[in-house]
C-alpha cells in the first residue's frame, strides 16, 4: 500500500471550507501518480517504453469532505491485473484514521506504439504490489444513457485540459460535469466511464439528465458519441 500525508489548503476548499470534489479527485490521480513515480515507473519511464495507463472508469463515495486546515492521508493500492486491465482502489483517511472517502478505478495499459491496450507488461507486474480489494459494494463500471437527455450549449476544449499523455485528463471531465449540478447539489456517490480521449480543439456537446436524486451528464462529439459520462448521486 502506498500512502502520502497531506494538509487541506485554501486552494483546494469551497466557500464553506470544504475540500473541493475537484480536489478529492486530483488527491487520488497524485496519489497513484507519487505511487509509480517512486516506484521508478511513472511519466518518464513511460515515455521512454512508448506506454501508459489509461483510466476507463471511477467510482468514488464520499462519507465527509476534509475541512481547511485539516490534515489528510491519502492511500492507494493495486488488487487486480487483468490482461491489459488494471484495478485499483483509494482511501482518504483524517488524523484519526476514519475514512473520509473511498474508491475503486479500472485502467488500461496502452501501447502508445499500436495505439491499442496491450498486455500489462512484466515490470509492471513485479513493481506494483497488488493488496486485497476494499470491502464496497462496487457498482457496474458501465453507464447506460436515458434515451431523453437535454442538450447544452456546446464548448471547445483549452490547453490548461491537457495532460502529459496529450489528451484531456480524467479529473477535468468530472468538472465539466459538475458545471451542470445545482447549487446545493451535494456529492456522495461519483461514477465516470471514459469511453474516448478528447483532445486540444475537440467541441464538447454536453447532454444531461436529473431526477430526485441523480445527475447524469454525457460529454459527447458532434455526432454524440461520448467522450465521457459521469453520474452524479447525492
Amino acid at each position: 500500500m502506498y500512502s502520502m500525508k497531506s494538509r487541506v489548503r485554501y486552494s483546494e476548499a469551497d466557500s464553506g471550507q470544504k475540500m473541493t470534489f475537484q480536489a478529492l479527485t486530483n488527491y487520488l490521480q497524485d496519489c497513484c501518480i507519487f505511487q509509480s513515480e517512486d516506484l521508478g515507473i511513472g511519466v518518464d519511464y513511460l515515455k521512454e517504453h512508448a506506454q501508459a495507463w489509461f483510466l476507463a472508469s471511477w467510482q468514488i463515495v464520499v462519507e465527509r469532505l476534509p475541512v481547511l486546515g485539516e490534515k489528510i492521508t491519502v492511500k492507494t493500492w493495486p488488487y487486480n491485473f487483468k490482461g491489459f486491465y488494471g484495478y485499483r482502489n483509494f482511501t482518504i483517511e483524517d488524523a484519526e484514521g476514519k475514512i473520509c472517502a473511498y474508491a475503486d478505478s479500472q485502467w488500461i495499459f496502452m501501447d502508445l506504439k499500436r495505439e491499442r491496450p496491450a498486455r500489462i507488461s512484466d515490470k509492471m507486474l513485479e513493481e506494483y504490489q497488488m493488496e486485497e480489494p476494499f470491502k464496497m459494494d462496487y457498482a457496474d463500471r458501465k453507464i447506460k444513457l436515458p434515451e431523453k437527455m437535454q442538450e447544452q450549449e456546446s464548448f471547445q476544449i483549452r490547453p490548461e485540459q491537457i495532460d502529459t499523455n496529450h489528451h484531456v485528463n480524467n479529473e477535468q471531465y468530472i468538472a465539466m460535469a459538475k458545471n451542470y449540478l445545482p447549487e446545493n447539489f451535494n456529492i456522495h456517490k461519483m461514477r465516470a466511464e471514459y469511453r474516448k480521449a478528447a483532445v486540444l480543439g475537440d467541441k464538447v456537446f454536453p447532454f444531461v439528465y436529473a431526477d430526485d436524486k441523480m445527475y447524469l451528464v454525457s460529454l459527447a462529439d458532434e455526432e454524440q458519441k461520448p467522450y465521457a459520462i459521469v453520474e452524479f448521486e447525492q
